[in-house]
C-alpha cells in the first residue's frame, strides 16, 4: 500500500541527495582542515597586527579572499595530482580518483574559487594581492606542476607557499611586508617538515609505489628525523622571535615556547628512538602546536 508512496518519495529527494552529495565532494577538494588551519595563521596575523584597531571589512574580506585562493589552489592541485591519489590508498576515495567528480567539474570549482578569492585580494590592496598571489603560484606551479614528481626538495617551495597566508595577513594590516612577517612565514616554513615528513615517513612505501620521490625514500629515515627536529626547533625560535619583536604578555610568550619545546623534544625523542606510533603522534602533535602557537601570539598582543 505504501510503496508507491515511498517510490515518489525517493523520486523527489533524490536530486537534493545527489546535489549534497556533489557539494560535499566539492567542498571535500578543498581540504577544509588543511585550509582552515592556512586560514587561521593568515587572519591571526592580521589581527595581532592591529590590536585594538582591526578593520572589521578587512579582516572579513581578507579572511575571504583567503579561504578562496588557498581552498581553490588546493582544489586544483587535486586536479593535477589525481593520477598520483588513485595510486595510493591514503587518497584513492578523493573525489577525483574514485569518479565522484568530473575533472571539469573539479577544475571549473578550483578555477572559480582561486579566482574569486584572488580578485578580492587585489581589491583590499595591491600587496595583499601580490603576496595571496605568490603564495598561489609557487603553490601550483612550482611545487605541484613543476618540482613534486622530479625532487624531494619540493617541500621547501610548499613550505614557502604555507607561509603566505601569514605574510598576507601581516602584509594587509601594515601595508608592508617587515621582519614580524618574514618570521611569521618562516615559523609556517619551519613547521611543514614535522607536518608533511611525518606523513610521507609514514606512507613511504606508498609514495614509492605511486614514483612521488620523498625525503624518507631519497635521502633515508634518519635523514628525515634529522631534519624534522632541526626544523621544528628553529621554527620555536622563530615565532618566539616575532612574539618577542611584538611585545606580545610574557604568560603568551612562554606558553608559546613551551608548546614549541614540547614539540621540539617530541621530534628529537622519535630521532633517538623513532618508532612508527611515535611518529603518526607527532604528525598529528603538529597541527595543534601551530594553531596554539598563533592562537599565543594574537591573545598575546591584546592583553
Amino acid at each position: 500500500m505504501h510503496e508507491p508512496e515511498e517510490s515518489a518519495l525517493q523520486a523527489r529527494t533524490k536530486p537534493l541527495n545527489q546535489s549534497l552529495a556533489k557539494a560535499r565532494a566539492l567542498i571535500s577538494l578543498t581540504k577544509p582542515l588543511q585550509t582552515l588551519l592556512l586560514l587561521v595563521t593568515g587572519i591571526c596575523a592580521y589581527t595581532l597586527s592591529r590590536p585594538g584597531q582591526v578593520l572589521g571589512y578587512e579582516l572579513l574580506g581578507g579572511g575571504i579572499a583567503l579561504a578562496g585562493s588557498i581552498g581553490g589552489c588546493t582544489a586544483l592541485n587535486m586536479v593535477l595530482d589525481r593520477d598520483i591519489d588513485a595510486k595510493m590508498s591514503r587518497t584513492v576515495r578523493r573525489p577525483l580518483p574514485d569518479g565522484r567528480l568530473a575533472v571539469r567539474t573539479a577544475t571549473v570549482f578550483g578555477l572559480l574559487l582561486a579566482g574569486s578569492g584572488l580578485i578580492l585580494a587585489w581589491l583590499l590592496s595591491p600587496l595583499f594581492g601580490a603576496v595571496v598571489t605568490a603564495g598561489l603560484v609557487i603553490d601550483l606551479v612550482v611545487y605541484t606542476a613543476w618540482l613534486k614528481r622530479r625532487t624531494p626538495l619540493s617541500i621547501l617551495w610548499g613550505g614557502i607557499s604555507g607561509g603566505m597566508p601569514a605574510l598576507a595577513g601581516r602584509a594587509l594590516a601594515t601595508g608592508r611586508l617587515d621582519v614580524v612577517g618574514v618570521l611569521l612565514a618562516a615559523g609556517v616554513l619551519l613547521w611543514i617538515p614535522a607536518h608533511i615528513l611525518t606523513l610521507s615517513t609514514h606512507y613511504a612505501q606508498e609514495y614509492k609505489k605511486a614514483q612521488v620521490p620523498v625525503w624518507p625514500n631519497v635521502f633515508g629515515l634518519t635523514a628525515t628525523r634529522r631534519l624534522v627536529a632541526g626544523a621544528s626547533i628553529l621554527n620555536t625560535v622563530a615565532l618566539g622571535a616575532a612574539g618577542w619583536l611584538l611585545h606580545i604578555h610574557p604568560f603568551a610568550l612562554w606558553t608559546m615556547t613551551l608548546q614549541g619545546v614540547i614539540l621540539s623534544g617530541i621530534a628529537i625523542v622519535a630521532l633517538l628512538r623513532p618508532s612508527k606510533k611515535l611518529n603518526w603522534y607527532l604528525f598529528k602533535a603538529a597541527s595543534l602546536y601551530m594553531l596554539g602557537a598563533f592562537i599565543c601570539l594574537t591573545v598575546g598582543t591584546v592583553i
